[in-house]
């Protein structure tokens, strides 16, 4: 009997330590979710705009759909997608701004839609840098007119950005402490937080970040914690509004393109330009 409960045992210990070994092993497989690309043309999914390539620091050229803002002094906001699907996803976003005059540029990261390249934080990083020279430089829109959008793992891609540079204003949708925290809620039984190599400290870097900061959450948020994101604006070293969206789940339209969510925009860029919607 004590013979079995051992090998019992060592069978439990066998197939944990293979579960860790292929969390380990296909963790960025898990984490980023790319697909095959923009199922619309630029003209149907995002009237008005125009296709772009951003070109990255080490070398890869990735698509994007920018829509110049209208009238003079209307902020652009730079929108970076969460870890999944692609730019044709954020589209709804995208008009629903361009229609109160302001500018958009979406774009999709290494690996996702038809970019080269892998995902990884590092990588990430310098695909977001990608956008922002192309609309600081190329498109002209001065730093003071932009803001930056990042939606769930995008917010930790806008947020080490704005570390470095600072935007006018910042907001956050569906925001996580640190990966290896939300990671945690969906494997509690596995030591992700001695696994992942992707880190994100979302939280730690919202505080030296001194800009107007807008949080926005769902509060049914099955995949990020709606405390997760509370304890970011909490963390926040500006904060200007949390919104809460009731009943509202991580891919739910509504914090896609709701009313909520868009009013959030608006709101902060009038707060943090001086712009003023028609």
């Amino acid at each position: 009997m004590v013979r079995s409960v051992l090998v019992g045992a060592g069978a439990v210990v066998l197939l944990f330590a293979s579960l860790v070994g292929l969390l380990w092993a296909f963790q960025r497989s898990l984490i980023y979710l790319p697909d095959d690309g923009p199922a619309r043309t630029v003209d149907v999914a995002l009237p008005g705009a125009r296709e772009v390539a951003l070109t990255t620091s080490d070398g890869l050229e990735l698509g994007g759909w920018y829509l110049p803002a209208e009238g003079t002094g209307a902020p652009t906001v730079l929108v970076a997608n969460g870890n999944g699907g692609s730019r044709d996803l954020r589209a709804p976003l995208g008009r629903a701004l361009g229609d109160e005059g302001l500018g958009v540029l979406l774009f999709d990261y290494r690996g996702y839609a038809d970019n080269p390249g892998s995902p990884t934080e590092d990588g990430l990083a310098l695909d977001v840098r990608a956008a922002r020279e192309f609309l600081v430089t190329e498109a002209g829109v001065p730093p003071d007119r932009l803001l930056y959008f990042g939606e769930s793992l995008g917010a930790a891609v806008v947020t080490e950005l704005a570390v470095e540079h600072p935007p006018a204003g910042l907001v956050l949708r569906s925001p996580f402490v640190d990966l290896p925290s939300v990671a945690a809620e969906h494997y509690p039984v596995l030591p992700v937080r001695a696994l992942l190599w992707d880190r994100f400290p979302v939280a730690e870097r919202i505080a030296r970040v001194d800009v107007p900061t807008t949080v926005v959450l769902g509060t049914d948020d099955s995949i990020v914690p709606p405390g997760q994101s509370r304890t970011v604006a909490e963390a926040a070293a500006r904060l200007h509004r949390l919104v809460e969206v009731p009943g509202a789940n991580h891919n739910d339209r509504v914090l896609l393109d709701g009313a909520a969510l868009v009013d959030a925009v608006l709101d902060l860029a009038e707060h943090a330009t001086g712009w003023s919607r028609s």
